[in-house]
């Protein structure tokens, strides 16, 4: 330094720095994403590059009051800029911690209902099982000696008596069916959903040959169905329950009718099962969805008040909804709609 002025070496070293800030620079800048200390050097380089390294330029080379004056100015500039962002990650870092502790509670919170959920239909099915078990015996029991009543002392019981036999064992045999669509309910509600894509058209024909015991005396028509996604097993009891139900509640009709469609809506995927049978009141559409639950007429109609249940059940699992149409002597149309979504394991 010669003087106030720099020298050659001087000169030198502020070249020499300048470059190597500069490089400095350009690998801080590479890096991403930045943390807070990078960020503040790279203002404190920026600061001795176009500050410190310039201002030596354009002020003559001399070292006067201005020179340091700048450099106490971007010494205080860098440094209030270091504590900003200091207080900005300390502010961010209690924000993440506090999201972090709160989704590990609620994640352990999920864990503690899926534990308790998955004890409740163990201990369901196991309740379940041994309900069906304990409520067969006596069925089958009381059936196998109404039957052995009726055949061996016919003669003593005559006609009132063996009709009222026959009572008792419609009872008996209604009875079973109540504990076997009971069980279904109950499998259908723990069954784990696979879905997976379907084709709806092929699952429909398959619930319709299944349900043949009844199809030869319908007209049923299948029009074009789109393809979803769900589980196989659960989605064609869905239809077989609808079709089966169209098709004994149009059984009356002189010439019955069941019409099978589908279209996509706003929500997914509509699908629909429509008879012109007896119908019912709309007032009563929710209603039917519920287990044991049957409309005002329906008791000349064979059933348990469960199969509409678990068509509810099954379509709520699929993450749908399901619902109703009809009038009183002009049919009925019950839908339900799946959500559009591919396939999940």
């Amino acid at each position: 330094m010669e003087g106030n002025r720099i020298g050659d070496v001087g000169r030198t070293v502020f070249t020499i720095t300048w470059v190597l800030s500069g490089l400095t620079l350009g690998v801080l800048w590479r890096r991403k994403p930045h943390s807070v200390i990078e960020v503040w050097l790279m203002v404190t380089l920026c600061a001795w590059i176009f500050d410190i390294a310039l201002s030596a330029v354009f002020n003559a080379g001399r070292y006067d009051l201005g020179f340091y004056a700048g450099r106490v100015y971007g010494l205080l500039a860098a440094s209030f800029i270091l504590i900003v962002l200091l207080l900005e990650h300390g502010k961010l870092y209690a924000k993440l911690s506090e999201a972090f502790a709160s989704e590990r509670r609620q994640r352990e919170l999920v864990e503690h209902t899926s534990t308790e959920l998955r004890v409740a239909n163990k201990q369901l099915e196991t309740f379940s099982y041994s309900v069906s078990h304990d409520l067969r015996a006596p069925l089958i029991a009381l059936d196998g000696y109404s039957s052995m009543l009726e055949e061996d002392y016919a003669a003593v019981l005559g006609d009132e008596g063996q009709r009222l036999l026959g009572v008792v064992r419609g009872q008996v045999a209604r009875m079973g069916r109540l504990v076997d669509d009971l069980l279904a309910f109950s499998r259908t509600g723990g069954q784990r959903v696979k879905a997976v894509n379907l084709d709806i058209e092929e699952l429909v024909r398959e619930a319709v040959t299944e349900c043949a015991g009844n199809a030869f005396v319908a007209n049923i028509k299948i029009a074009p169905l789109p393809p979803s996604a769900g589980d196989r097993a659960l989605l064609k009891q869905v239809w077989v329950n609808l079709i089966s139900n169209a098709l004994k509640y149009s059984s009356k009709h002189s010439k019955p009718i069941v019409e099978i469609g589908g279209r996509t809506v706003d929500d997914g995927i509509e699908y629909w099962v429509k008879d012109n049978g007896v119908g019912f009141d709309v007032q009563h559409a929710q209603k039917l969805f519920g287990v044991f639950q049957r409309l005002p007429g329906a008791d000349e109609f064979p059933g348990t008040g469960v199969g509409l249940a678990i068509v509810q059940q099954v379509v709520a699992r699929h993450g749908g909804r399901v619902g109703a149409e009809g009038m009183v002597g002009q049919g009925a149309r019950f839908y339900f709609v799946l959500p559009t979504i591919g396939a999940t394991a």
